[in-house]
């Protein structure tokens, strides 16, 4: 019987990619998509998953919520915090995702480091389709995830030699 890929029958290998390699692929995916599911601790230790838009600076991921929701309800009780990204799936050679893992931190609009974050956010999408002026800039909050641990998922590097699931943490932890 044929199969269109071959290398994905032959085991799975045990290699780490190499580091700045590693490195290129989690950015790629964490800047070619804008969705990510953040999962937040409940008051009584059950999950609680929110799917948000998201922006990345480097290794983190920000997205802007109102701090009366759930996430920054339960981000201020408790911040730790893991994310999913994830690009469309067609079958086991394109899966491809990583799952953060790390605390979250939420920057209110007046707090000096917001500014950086808030140039990277796709903010002026929301405010033309909600009708608001492209001159009267977001009053939102926005919250950062900085991740302790980056497990990525790339199937197609088996192809290659390469384990699908690689496992990143930044470089003054390692």
């Amino acid at each position: 019987m044929p199969l269109t890929n071959p290398w994905l029958a032959d085991g799975n290998p045990n290699v780490d990619l190499p580091r700045d390699h590693l490195e290129d692929r989690i950015l790629n995916l964490l800047s070619s998509q804008n969705v990510a599911v953040v999962a937040t601790v409940n008051r009584d230790g059950s999950p609680s998953a929110t799917p948000v838009r998201h922006s990345s600076v480097g290794f983190e991921i920000c997205y802007s919520s109102w701090n009366a929701s759930v996430k920054s309800r339960n981000l201020r009780r408790d911040p730790r915090v893991s994310a999913g990204v994830v690009a469309p799936l067609v079958g086991p050679a394109s899966s491809r995702g990583a799952q953060l893992f790390g605390t979250a931190r939420t920057l209110e609009p007046d707090d000096p480091r917001a500014q950086a974050y808030w140039q990277v956010f796709r903010w002026q999408s929301d405010h033309v389709e909600q009708g608001r002026s492209l001159d009267d800039p977001p009053a939102d909050p926005l919250t950062v995830i900085t991740p302790t641990r980056i497990l990525y998922t790339e199937h197609w590097l088996r192809r290659s030699g390469y384990r699908a699931r690689q496992t990143w943490t930044p470089a003054d932890l390692t």
